[in-house]
């Protein structure tokens, strides 16, 4: 058999797989580690011998799904709906999936042009509620656009709520985008989102374990979530509630040693009571794009420094900023009593009076020195000073 065969054999084999085993069966993962993909689908497909550790019910469940399996039919769906499979092996195959150990995939089925290895190497996973609030979606669009200027591919689930958001925010910075969906590359899901993963597909990447028509189910979107945090470098999770799939994914991600980042929201709102759980413990607090890749990016890539504005007084010496300081708002005081409230000498405070009466600051009332009314506000925020 050539090497052009066995391939192809390989790849049958595990499409075959694809549609007896469910997502995430480490018992599957563990026969076809030990004895091979293409030996595994032999024996289901010949009822036998029976693969170790199976009781006879599931065993006989197995085969049924056996009999139904048309993975060449699979494949040539696939192809016509522009899908390819992709299975270890391949050279677009991300090495970072073989992390799950026998959980890994048995192989993805990728919708769009780009290569999956390439843009998953850089690559930051953004989830959160269905259900979010009009700050969460906020914040994964804001997120979303801000990685995809930087070069990271956005990756999320396809959903309503964060996921779409933050897909959404990558593409109208017409940047890279990958939807990780729990059932047929080829039939969107939910079908609300059909337009906006159909775009997904002609910019970005579709991929999802499952075969061509298959439909999601609740356990299938659970397992799914560790293909997101496996695939990509880091999870921000924006928005969760106690309860929440998204954790699932910040928690798998923690599993396999990649950045876990949550982006706070108001200590009164439920839906942000899942992250903040996580900030609890080893997750990183993130606020923007510029935070995350700063974790997740290369030594360098740092987020700029967080300040206030720099307001005029910020640019006066030291000395000339204690005087201000010690200056009164309401009334007047004398040289004397401002150079002790500032530390220093009389005969420099007076010389630091003249100075900020030139900027503006001061203003001499017979022998006492007090605020401008513009000072007051810029000083004391328009607050008069006793």
């Amino acid at each position: 058999m050539s090497a052009g065969d066995d391939r192809g054999a390989e790849r049958l084999a595990r499409a075959f797989l694809a549609r007896v085993l469910e997502p995430g069966d480490e018992a599957g993962g563990r026969w076809v580690r030990e004895l091979g993909a293409r030996e595994v689908a032999r024996r289901l497909r010949e009822d036998g011998p029976r693969l170790a550790g199976v009781t006879g019910r599931r065993w006989a469940g197995l085969l049924a799904r056996a009999r139904l399996a048309e993975p060449e039919r699979d494949l040539a769906v696939a192809r016509e709906a522009g899908v390819r499979f992709v299975v270890p092996g391949d050279g677009e195959w991300p090495g970072q999936l073989d992390d799950l150990g026998d959980a890994r995939p048995c192989g993805l089925w990728v919708r769009g042009r780009a290569g999956l290895r390439m843009w998953a190497l850089r690559s930051v996973a953004v989830v959160g509620a269905r259900a979010c609030t009009g700050y969460g979606a906020h914040m994964a669009a804001v997120l979303g656009a801000g990685l995809a200027e930087r070069g990271w591919v956005v990756v999320s689930g396809g959903a309503y709520g964060v996921d779409g958001a933050a897909h959404r925010g990558a593409l109208g910075a017409g940047g890279a985008t990958v939807a990780v969906l729990a059932c047929g590359v080829d039939r969107p899901y939910p079908p609300g989102h059909t337009e906006l993963i159909t775009r997904i597909a002609e910019q970005g990447l579709v991929v999802g374990e499952l075969p061509p028509g298959d439909h999601p189910t609740p356990s299938r979107f659970i397992v799914r979530n560790r293909v997101i945090a496996a695939l990509t470098r880091g999870t921000v999770v924006v928005e969760a509630a106690h309860r929440s799939g998204s954790l699932v994914t910040a928690r798998a991600a923690q599993r396999l040693g990649r950045h876990t980042m949550g982006v706070p929201g108001p200590a009164t709102s439920g839906l942000s009571a899942g992250v903040h759980e996580l900030l609890r413990g080893d997750a990183a607090l993130v606020t923007d794009a510029a935070d995350v890749v700063e974790l997740v990016g290369a030594m360098g890539e740092l987020a700029p420094e967080r300040r206030g504005p720099v307001l005029p007084r910020d640019l006066l010496e030291p000395g000339a900023r204690r005087v201000l300081a010690a200056v009164p708002g309401r009334g007047a005081a004398p040289p004397g009593a401002i150079a002790r409230d500032a530390q220093t000498t009389q005969d420099d405070a007076i010389a630091r009076l003249y100075e900020l009466r030139s900027l503006g600051y001061v203003e001499r009332h017979g022998d006492g020195w007090k605020l401008t009314r513009q000072a007051m506000i810029s000083v004391h925020g328009g607050r008069n000073r006793c």
